[in-house]
């Protein structure tokens, strides 16, 4: 008896915590809280940077840091018990095991190891203050949107690997060449190809502060050049994202069709009456709802067509006149 209830508290948590699927009042209150949880911690690391603010109520932000220390533990701890549900087949410490190397369980721990580094490390370190910033990435949980992004961002991120390689290939390329041309005309600015990859990086990224400009006619028609690959170079993130994005819109897309159609088959759905339920749907799945107005639309014509197909074949009609010939 002992086992089983901790076995349905188990379940009940991993329900709550990290089944998808599953939704419930207390599910939706639990996930709304974390979230305020979430804002509130950004906003009070922020607001702690501003010294008058901090100083005068430095016991409600050391309290309320306390607190959120205390509920972002529980809950990675509550879910990295809870994740053994999450494949019957497997042990339950091989699913811990691939949860704890899950960006959302890194995000997780990243978000608490700053407070408990600070308790051991009696040192007020303000860089600790700012790594609690991480506790916003946690929203990426509770946000279809954000999701889309990381799955996009983690599936293109070997053509994101190659663009940052040719990126760095091109600024010590850079850098070297200006540190040829311009060293003697500014030793002071370009004494190394280290120090000449300042240039290089502003340039190439075609950010361009001004600070250090080539004054040779080699070294500016360098830049220029060097400018112009740039404005390539920088295009290509932009549109890796962009393919990728549209690429997984139209996977969703397609996926949601597939469980349109699943459901119409079993009759667990119409298309017309049931808007509630395609709604759940559509913001499951991450589409707006023209997107999904447009899939309900497709098929919708289907079934119209397959209707009147099936109309046809029930009966006989005329080749020339297309009347229906008598029984």
């Amino acid at each position: 008896m002992r086992f089983s209830a901790w076995y349905k508290l188990r379940k009940f948590i991993y329900n709550n915590l990290h089944n998808d699927d599953y939704e419930s009042t207390f599910s939706r209150s639990v996930n709304a809280f974390l979230i305020l949880l979430i804002i509130g911690n950004t906003a009070a690391v922020l607001l702690e940077s501003i010294n008058n603010i901090y100083l005068s109520y430095q016991g409600w932000f050391d309290a309320f840091e306390v607190f959120s220390i205390l509920v972002f533990s529980i809950e990675y701890l509550l879910r990295f018990w809870a994740i053994a549900d999450k494949d019957p087949l497997e042990s339950a410490w091989k699913n811990r095991w691939q949860w704890v190397r899950s960006g959302g369980a890194i995000i997780d721990l990243l978000s608490i190891l700053p407070a408990y580094i600070n308790f051991f490390v009696h040192i007020d370190l303000r860089f600790l203050r700012i790594l609690r910033l991480f506790r916003l990435l946690k929203l990426t949980r509770y946000f279809v949107s954000l999701q889309i992004l990381l799955r996009v961002i983690e599936r293109e991120k070997g053509s994101f690997q190659a663009v940052i390689f040719i990126l760095i290939i091109m600024i010590i390329m850079a850098a070297a060449g200006v540190y040829v041309v311009e060293n003697k005309a500014q030793p002071e600015v370009f004494s190394s190809i280290p120090a000449s990859m300042w240039w290089a990086a502003v340039t190439l990224t075609t950010v361009g502060y001004g600070d250090v400009t080539p004054i040779t006619p080699l070294g500016r028609f360098l830049g220029a050049m060097i400018t112009i690959l740039g404005v390539g170079l920088a295009a290509l993130p932009a549109g890796i994202l962009a393919t990728g994005l549209a690429n997984e819109l139209e996977l969703r897309k397609q996926k949601l069709e597939l469980k349109f159609r699943e459901m119409l088959q079993s009759a667990e759905i119409d298309l017309i009456a049931d808007e509630e339920k395609i709604d759940d749907l559509r913001k499951e799945i991450g589409l707006t709802a023209e997107q999904t107005h447009d899939i309900v639309l497709q098929l919708l014509r289907e079934q119209k067509e397959e209707a009147l197909e099936q109309e046809k074949s029930n009966y006989c009609f005329c080749p020339h006149c297309g009347n229906k010939l008598p029984d």
